[in-house]
């Protein structure tokens, strides 16, 4: 798995690295790591794919907290750590969905929980990773995160968990890519994620905190989709 270490400091970003080696040997498992020394040129790397971003919250130019963001946009499903001597950016991270902190001065202790954490995180949600073209290039999400569908005015629109994205397509098309996810089609307008609904009330879908109607046509076909599903679950 691939590691991105975004830090401006020199020395630290040798003390880091160190770690990952160390981690990779003491834990066999392949780490490969690849040190940006400002954050823009990390945003500027599009091509590269990431399972877990170190960030250094405080450095020259773009700011390790305004990159993890701008990062969320094209990736939900690598795992994002902060380094920082700034204990109160904490609740900020979890903005961008951030796994942990690393303070300063690191120690290898905490950084190995924090990486162990990390690298599980983005395995689970790597099993149920798809991507998404949005304006501009591509997005990976998770499954796990992804709420329903919906389309409007033309537009296809994603909610997720912690966020929204909208972009231009047919609701045919997302479905014929998320199907096979386990997505089902209750209307014309919303292709939904059965993990997400909490219940079912005659022609009412109750999902994450919003309710969705269920059309007439296809109520049910959509009902029989959705037993098949909790029957795949072990009823669960």
């Amino acid at each position: 798995m691939n590691i991105a270490i975004v830090e401006d400091d020199n020395t630290a970003a040798t003390v880091i690295s160190g770690f990952i080696d160390r981690y990779s040997k003491e834990n066999s498992v392949e780490l490969y790591a690849k040190r940006y020394e400002t954050a823009d040129k990390f945003l500027e790397d599009t091509e590269s794919r990431y399972s877990v971003v170190l960030f250094d919250v405080k450095m020259p130019g773009t700011s390790g907290m305004d990159a993890a963001f701008e990062f969320r946009k094209r990736d939900k499903t690598a795992s994002v750590l902060f380094i920082t001597s700034m204990t109160q950016m904490a609740q900020k991270g979890y903005e961008v969905d951030a796994v942990g902190y690393l303070i300063k001065p690191v120690g290898y202790y905490d950084f190995s929980l924090k990486l162990k954490k990390a690298l599980e995180v983005y395995t689970f949600n790597e099993k149920r990773n798809v991507t998404i073209t949005i304006p501009g290039g591509l997005c990976r999400i998770s499954m796990n995160k992804l709420i329903y569908v919906e389309i409007a005015n033309h537009r296809l629109r994603y909610h997720l968990v912690d966020d929204v994205i909208e972009m231009s397509g047919a609701l045919s098309h997302a479905e014929e890519e998320l199907s096979s996810y386990g997505m089902l089609r209750c209307n014309s307008c919303y292709l939904v994620n059965p993990e997400f609904i909490r219940s079912v009330k005659g022609n009412d879908l109750w999902i994450g905190n919003e309710v969705l109607r269920i059309s007439r046509p296809k109520r049910q076909k959509f009902l029989e989709q959705l037993a098949e599903w909790y029957a795949g679950r072990g009823g669960v």
